[in-house]
Parts: structure tokens; C-alpha cells; sequence
């Protein structure tokens, strides 16, 4: 059975109330019952973790290696385009990460553009919603 870890960054969880012309109406709670729904019907083991703190999600990142966490799905909000440390634990862990974004980063500011994290992931998912979410279990499924 695969072990999928799915982390969301910062302010993640005021989805539902943050910007939803751009972020949609739905919390992080029900995006999260989605998502493990989802990774369950793939025969998954499911866990979600968010943080507004880099450092909680730099640790949990380096719990992944230790739990032999198999993929993990992240988004790690406004921390993708500057955090160093989150970038470095992924690499440092050498498990695969697919990136993930609610809002098509390209077409937003120009700071939004550069992802410090993409580097050292799989890849990157932008701009479906929370739908990326699912596309990235149904890449995890196919491998």
C-alpha cells in the first residue's frame, strides 16, 4: 500500500473565506475529505498536514522519511516562492513531491511565478482548482 503525505502551506486553511474568486468556496476541510476519499479508493494510506510555520512543515517533512511516507502531494502556499528550508528538506529526503497550486500562479504576480520548491519535485500542478490535488493521485496511481 502506498503512504501519500499531503501537505498545504501557509494560510491554506482559511480556504472558504480567503479570496474565493481566486481560491474557490470550499475550506481545507472539505477539500481534505475530497482528497482522502479519493486516495482511499486508490488503495492509498491517506494522511494531510498543514502549517502556517515553515519550520512545522520543514519537520514534518523530515518525520515522512522516518514514517517511509512514499509520495507527497504539497502545496506549500506563499513558502513556495521563497523558503529555502522547505526546498532543502525535500531534497534532503528523496521522496518524490508533486507541487501543487489551487490558483494558476503564472497568471497572478509576477512574484507568484518563481517556485523555489519546484526544482526538487516531480512536478507542478497549477491552476485546476483542487482538482490538482486529485490529478496528482491520479499520477501517483498510474506509477
Amino acid at each position: 500500500m502506498k503512504k501519500v503525505l499531503v501537505i498545504h502551506g501557509v494560510n491554506l486553511n482559511m480556504l472558504g473565506v480567503r479570496e474565493p474568486g481566486i481560491y474557490g468556496n470550499k475550506t481545507l476541510e472539505d477539500i481534505n475529505k475530497i482528497i482522502v476519499e479519493k486516495g482511499n479508493s486508490c488503495g492509498f494510506e491517506m494522511e494531510v498536514f498543514q502549517s502556517n510555520y515553515e519550520g512545522e512543515i520543514v519537520e514534518r517533512i523530515h518525520k515522512a522519511f522516518t514514517d517511509k511516507i512514499d509520495f507527497i502531494i504539497m502545496n506549500p502556499g506563499a513558502f513556495t516562492h521563497y523558503s529555502i528550508a522547505i526546498r532543502d528538506a525535500v531534497s534532503a529526503v528523496k521522496i518524490p513531491v508533486i507541487e501543487v497550486h489551487i490558483s494558476n500562479v503564472y497568471t497572478r504576480e509576477e512574484f507568484r511565478h518563481n517556485s523555489v520548491t519546484a526544482p526538487v519535485s516531480v512536478g507542478q500542478i497549477t491552476g485546476f482548482s483542487y482538482f490538482g490535488y486529485l490529478m496528482a493521485l491520479d499520477y501517483i496511481n498510474y506509477l
